[in-house]
């Protein structure tokens, strides 16, 4: 486990096991948990545990797994839940409700306290894994010309546009066009990163419209986390030069968003999916409605209590496996190997969504009339297949598994641009919050196919040089 003793790891599952020793104070043992997810954090990210990789500065390695993945994966899934805390012990926008109107629900504390551990568990397997496979000292086979690298970006960024638009044509090959649109999307904004600084007019006014193109798009998706990423990926690519700015102009401006989203993304469905209107006139009634009225306190609440994280859909799954329904063992991985195949070879294959949402409704998550669509989160397929084991194996799996294809793009494309920056963050986007096993696993393992095939397209361009 690299150069330091196995005991600092060991130090990142003292708050789960702490956390279970006080668990007949199911109060106590929530906070240990969810303050021992922000230990793990503070152990890896300063390098107590294992070092950080000394060969770039800390603000030019954001994109790699142990910075911008483990804070959005597992803060996320471990952080956020003390707002259903909240709500569980009788607040209300963070006023206590009157005791007399209000009634603490002890079974549902319990249950929101095991979840918690399960969570701060879930962190400290999926870091583990991260840490023990992170090696970025293999000598590198290939290099990108570095005085290029602007130009090499905008060019990728314009390339798979076009590209992605094809495979929306090809029946059966439609993540493939979310894999090209991602791309375009992370090399723009890495082309505008490099334009700005390099005082190149041109690159900047075009990467500027692509940025700018992207941030429509997720305007316009009906979602809240494709606007977040836009601005999150642009400041974190901005701030090895412009650090201040970064953090004066970005950090404020995702804690605004964060606050007024959930609003204007209620507008916006509003307009687009009840009453029928264009994505385009949806948005603009939405931000029209979100500027001149005032952000409901109500919407907020209930956006951080049961939207921001997904504690609440996890607990109906602890409540009812295994007390009803057993645990489902290497079910859910053979539906993943399913799932592998594109629909193009296997017209009549199981429609996926399907198969995933049979463990949601056999719950009782929701109702088999519904209309809403409830995907269980990795950490919830973990708990499924197995319990306590479960969620170690598949956490562990998931970190070291996405490191280990960090360390192959670096390889592969010459380093931390090309590699973490681009490939790994435009590619893998879905590692940052995870999925169900069917659609996190399917998607990772034709992105790394994907992967390998551009850097046979970069050799034989010769945008990548043999060593």
């Amino acid at each position: 486990m690299g150069n330091r003793p196995i005991e600092r790891y060991l130090a990142l599952y003292l708050p789960w096991l702490f956390a279970i020793l006080f668990k007949w104070d199911p109060l106590i043992s929530y906070f240990i948990a969810w303050l021992g997810s922000f230990l793990i954090f503070y152990l890896t990210l300063s390098g107590w545990v294992k070092p950080i990789p000394a060969d770039r500065p800390l603000g030019e390695q954001l994109m790699r797994p142990l910075f911008l993945m483990q804070i959005i994966f597992a803060g996320f899934m471990c952080c956020t839940t003390i707002f259903y805390l909240l709500n569980t012990l009788g607040y209300n926008n963070f006023l206590k409700i009157d005791n007399y109107y209000w009634i603490i629900d002890n079974d549902r504390l319990k249950l929101t306290a095991q979840c918690q551990r399960y969570y701060c568990l879930g962190h400290a397997a999926f870091v583990t894994g991260i840490l023990v496979s992170m090696n970025y000292s293999k000598e590198r086979r290939f290099y990108a010309q570095k005085n290029n690298l602007a130009d090499l970006l905008l060019k990728v960024a314009i390339a798979c546009v076009p590209v992605s638009v094809l495979f929306t044509k090809i029946s059966g090959l439609a993540q493939f066009s979310y894999q090209f649109s991602s791309l375009s999307f992370i090399a723009g904004t890495l082309a505008l990163a490099y334009a700005i600084p390099a005082k190149k007019i041109f690159n900047t006014l075009i990467s500027l419209g692509l940025y700018a193109l992207n941030f429509y798009q997720a305007l316009t998706s009906g979602f809240k986390e494709p606007i977040i990423i836009s601005i999150m990926v642009l400041g974190i690519f901005l701030y090895p030069n412009y650090k201040k700015l970064v953090v004066s102009i970005f950090v404020p401006l995702l804690l605004l968003s964060f606050f007024i989203l959930p609003t204007y993304v209620g507008n916006f469905r509003q307009q687009a999916w009840s009453d029928d209107a264009s994505a385009d006139a949806a948005s603009k009634t939405a931000i029209e409605s979100t500027l001149n009225e005032e952000v409901s306190d109500d919407t907020n609440w209930n956006f951080l209590v049961y939207r921001l994280s997904e504690v609440d859909m996890f607990e109906t799954f602890v409540e009812s496996t295994p007390a009803n329904i057993d645990f489902y063992g290497f079910t859910l991985l053979k539906q993943s190997f399913i799932a592998l195949v594109p629909r193009v070879f296997w017209p009549g294959k199981p429609i996926t969504e399907d198969m995933v949402m049979e463990r949601v409704y056999d719950a009782g998550v929701v109702y088999r009339a519904s209309a809403v669509s409830a995907k269980p989160a990795f950490i919830v397929d973990g708990y499924l297949s197995g319990g306590v084991k479960g969620i170690f194996i598949s956490l562990f799996l998931y970190g070291a598994i996405a490191q280990l294809i960090s360390n192959q793009a670096e390889h592969l494309f010459g380093g931390y641009i090309l590699g973490s920056a681009l490939m790994f963050s435009g590619l893998f986007q879905i590692l940052w919050r995870g999925l169900s096993f069917e659609f996190l696993i399917n998607t990772v393992f034709w992105a790394y196919i994907t992967m390998l095939l551009l850097h046979w397209v970069f050799v034989r361009l010769k945008i990548l040089y043999r060593v």
